[in-house]
């Protein structure tokens, strides 16, 4: 088996070529040897490497600066995905995407399944979502794995490092109450993609399409937040208190984020036969 891995030092990236690696041979490349931006950079590898699997966490993440570098988002969420796509289609490869919960407007009320209409509140979700639409529109034999508040314990800017971060600077914390989705590890991720990679050619495209795949359960990001200070293994380390409850609109952001947008990813363990671990016990794994 012949895989291409973009985003290789990503965080979702990282863990995924470690996992990969015993499947066969992993092509895995990152910045600056391609950019997502520039064609010319990646179409050519792909055509040489002659992949059977084109695996893609690559993603502009960045929500809030998205708002005013929207062609940037686009280029990299939208148009780079149709591309591969349709460098999938012309090498008969899977393509294996990862999308997210920003598609949803979070105003349902109750876990998102993958029939429920997208309608992305800011530039992030909906470059996202017409990512996934142009991957659909190629044709392609692909995977998207739509998933959410992805953390790893090696992101320094990522959620879990920002809580154990203020825990040791502040006496107080505040958390919002009101948004809630997936807390997913990014092992997690990585290795269900690997498992199900490894079942084979034939095996995946009998099950080709969109699916939700995020950690089990869910949360708010206050619940979150307390779950991490309770794991810390350095407690002694920490200086807040207190933790306090607070609302999404005491903290303005340039970008609107949906509120309730946990996933319902029963479709997947239906299809795939497997159970998805709870978002605690993986939290719990992830900070031993």
């Amino acid at each position: 088996m012949r895989i291409l891995l973009l985003a290789k030092n990503g965080q979702l990236g990282w863990e995924l070529h470690r996992a990969l690696l015993p499947l066969g041979d992993v092509t895995a490349v990152d910045f600056p040897q391609i950019n997502l931006e520039q064609p010319d950079t990646y179409v050519g590898l792909i055509r040489e490497v002659k992949p059977n699997l084109i695996v893609n966490p690559a993603a502009y993440t960045a929500v809030d600066l998205a708002e005013t570098e929207r062609e940037r988002a686009r280029n990299i969420n939208a148009a780079a995905a149709g591309i591969l796509a349709e460098e999938a289609k012309r090498l008969d490869a899977i393509l294996v995407h990862y999308s997210t919960d920003y598609v949803f407007d979070g105003k349902k009320g109750a876990l998102y399944i993958e029939d429920d209409e997208p309608n992305p509140l800011n530039m992030y979700g909906l470059s996202k979502l017409e990512g996934e639409r142009a991957i659909q529109a190629a044709d392609c034999e692909h995977l998207i794995l739509r998933t959410c508040w992805v953390y790893s314990m090696r992101m320094v800017g990522g959620f879990v490092a920002k809580v154990l971060e203020w825990s040791r600077r502040q006496t107080q914390l505040r958390m919002v109450t009101d948004q809630v989705s997936n807390p997913t590890w990014a092992r997690t991720l990585a290795e269900i993609t690997a498992l199900l990679l490894s079942r084979g050619d034939g095996y995946l495209r009998e099950r080709t399409g969109l699916y939700h795949l995020a950690g089990g359960g869910y949360a708010s990001r206050y619940e979150w937040a307390q779950k991490i200070l309770e794991l810390d293994p350095k407690k002694e380390e920490q200086t807040a208190t207190e933790m306090l409850p607070a609302l999404t609109s005491d903290f303005p952001t340039p970008a609107e984020r949906p509120l309730f947008s946990a996933l319902d990813c029963s479709k997947f363990e239906s299809a795939f036969n497997l159970k998805i671990p709870d978002w605690k016990t993986a939290l719990e794994l992830a900070m031993r």
